[in-house]
């Protein structure tokens, strides 16, 4: 197989993403390449992957080379340095057998990943499991002891024009699923007009379904430019000393916000804003949940993760799942008026009685999802 296209390169494929177009060839330096930034190649139309690193070192059972080879893009993984040494944006190159051809000559040359790499590589990975989550648990527990300020202190957000008190808060990430999350609660925000934050790239998410964010929160390294400038209220997550270095883009763009320092990830942050703002309850959407989703982000625990969610848990529904879990034959939408018509009475009588109110309205939330209305 001979592939032929223009040469893209980058060292954060997430940034890369952007500037490529259908039939490129992108050459990345990725090792264990992470779901999300296969669907963003993929979303592109490349046609082939040259990785100076591993596509899966065999770490972790990474999913990001799967979907890439499942949709037909051919990979070449193991070029080292010298392909971003001698390769150039705009160079019309051609990949054959893991040699990359340029006018002619072969300028560097990787290993051809295929299925039967990708077993092997699993293989290994599922092998080494046990050790990679024996690391994780013990990493957690040690940052847990280190951080728990973070539960047991005030995080101290400055003032917001957009009230959350006694209000739902939508809480979006661009992780695993995003897609399908939003798609079946879109009754719910239709019928609630929760608050709305995006996390970074989740921003972007909320705009693809005509969803205007009220607040971004992040390191703002992977939320665009027309994300930005949508008018929300911007919080910069900041490193424990302080510092933010996505201050510096936002100055750039003329836009003013605050920033707050946090331990944890900007997931974090948003969620400890909504509950310290007061939010009645929180649903979260694309969140990172478990060990293969902290791995990605390069992270050795969920320290932070863990302790945010024992502080806000007992307002916090994950919607992550819902749409595998009810994508089925069988559906409810035939008992929405029956159920609606004898939840009247209960409605009325939580009306008389606040402490109630919550539990119906968490329990609405929860019937909208079921009937994807």
């Amino acid at each position: 197989m001979v592939i032929k296209g223009a040469l893209k390169a980058g060292r954060r494929t997430k940034d890369l993403v952007s500037r490529l177009a259908a039939g490129d060839v992108a050459l990345i330096d990725h090792a264990d390449l992470d779901e999300m930034a296969a669907k963003g190649l993929l979303s592109r139309g490349v046609s082939c992957v040259l990785n100076a690193s591993q596509f899966c070192t065999g770490r972790y059972p990474n999913p990001g080379p799967q979907i890439l080879l499942r949709a037909g893009v051919h990979l070449v993984e193991s070029l080292g340095e010298v392909g971003f040494q001698r390769l150039r944006d705009g160079d019309r190159v051609e990949v054959c057998q893991g040699k990359v051809w340029r006018g002619g000559e072969v300028v560097c040359e990787g290993r051809v990943f295929d299925e039967e790499l990708l077993r092997e590589r699993h293989e290994l990975a599922r092998k080494n499991l046990r050790h990679e989550l024996d690391q994780f648990v013990k990493n957690t527990l040690e940052y847990v002891v280190r951080e728990k300020d973070l539960l047991l202190a005030s995080v101290g957000f400055p003032p917001l024009k957009t009230a959350m008190s006694g209000r739902h808060v939508l809480v979006v990430v661009r992780g695993h699923n995003y897609e399908e999350d939003l798609a079946m609660i879109r009754g719910y925000v239709r019928e609630i007009a929760p608050v709305l934050i995006g996390v970074d790239g989740g921003a972007d998410a909320l705009l693809e379904f005509g969803l205007r964010p009220d607040i971004i929160v992040g390191d703002m390294d992977s939320v665009s430019d027309r994300a930005l400038r949508s008018g929300a209220e911007l919080i910069v997550h900041a490193y424990p000393d302080g510092t933010a270095p996505g201050m510096r883009r936002l100055e750039g763009l003329g836009l003013r916000a605050q920033k707050v320092p946090l331990a944890g990830t900007s997931e974090d942050l948003a969620l400890l804003l909504a509950y310290e703002q007061g939010a009645s309850l929180i649903v979260i959407v694309g969140s990172h949940s478990n060990m293969v989703d902290f791995l990605e982000k390069g992270r050795s625990g969920m320290a932070s993760t863990f302790l945010t969610r024992l502080k806000v848990g007992h307002i916090l529904v994950d919607a992550k799942g819902v749409s595998k879990l009810y994508a089925g034959g069988f559906r409810l939408s035939h008992l929405a008026a029956m159920t609606l018509s004898a939840l009247v009475p209960l409605f009325l009588i939580s009306a008389l009685f606040p402490p109630v109110k919550d539990y119906f309205q968490l329990l609405l939330m929860r019937i909208l999802l079921l009937l994807e209305l």
